[in-house]
């Protein structure tokens, strides 16, 4: 009888416990940092700007590489459950393995589920953050649009803010050529409130990452903004 494949939609807090997060940081401080020294010349900017509480937060970036999950994690040293597109968790993708022991979980990007959200609700319950791609899928520079509307509704579903996260220069994948290395910056923001409106906590988000990585912001800021502004 073959073997019923498991729902990776749907993660509980337990599995976030003392081991994960060891092989976590472990993964971060000895393979990613070890990595990024080799083959890429990287500077982090904002890390003041990091939450110092154990409260709730989703970090939130724009995705222009497969290495995007783990440079966050290493930018912030957060532990950084990531929701990630259901092909990954095939058992034909060879990222699958490690992706599922990252703490990864699986998102049907057209069609959301309520797993999603239960999931959410449990890593939110452990010393673990959210880890976002607006964007959906990897994107190059250029126009920021098409983000999905989905972590503002979250964020105020969860009470949750936002640290926006903005991957800048990123000039591609290592090359194998002695003494030649590629290049990115990180940008870490301030947290953004849950308590803006979805559409608020979207342009802010976008403002931030065109601000600090070469984007055109294509959002725009909601009327009742601009009329807050005016009349304060």
């Amino acid at each position: 009888m073959q073997k019923k494949l498991r729902n990776y939609n749907r993660r509980y807090a337990k599995e976030y416990n003392w081991f994960r997060s060891l092989f976590y940081l472990s993964f971060l401080n000895i393979v990613v940092d070890n990595f990024l020294r080799i083959f890429y010349d990287y500077k982090v900017y904002g890390r003041e700007n990091l939450p110092k509480d154990n409260g709730k937060y989703i970090y939130a970036a724009n995705h222009v590489s497969n290495f995007d999950p783990p440079i966050v994690s290493f930018a912030t040293r957060k532990l950084i459950a990531f929701m990630a597109k259901e092909e990954l968790f095939e058992p034909t993708d060879k990222r699958q393995w490690l992706v599922k022991r990252l703490g990864a979980f699986a998102v049907n990007r057209t069609k959301p589920e309520i797993a999603t959200f239960k999931t959410v609700r449990d890593i939110f319950t452990t010393k673990w953050s959210l880890g976002v791609f607006p964007q959906g899928g990897t994107n190059p520079y250029g126009k920021l649009e098409g983000i999905k509307k989905g972590f503002a509704v979250i964020a105020k579903n969860a009470k949750a803010d936002i640290v926006p996260v903005a991957i800048a220069e990123f000039t591609g994948y290592p090359k194998l050529k002695p003494f030649t290395r590629r290049k990115f910056r990180i940008y870490i923001g301030k947290p953004i409130s849950y308590k803006l409106s979805e559409d608020e906590i979207i342009y802010e988000w976008c403002k931030f990452i065109s601000e600090n990585a070469d984007y055109e912001n294509c959002a725009k800021l909601p009327d009742t903004a601009k009329t807050d502004k005016v009349l304060a």
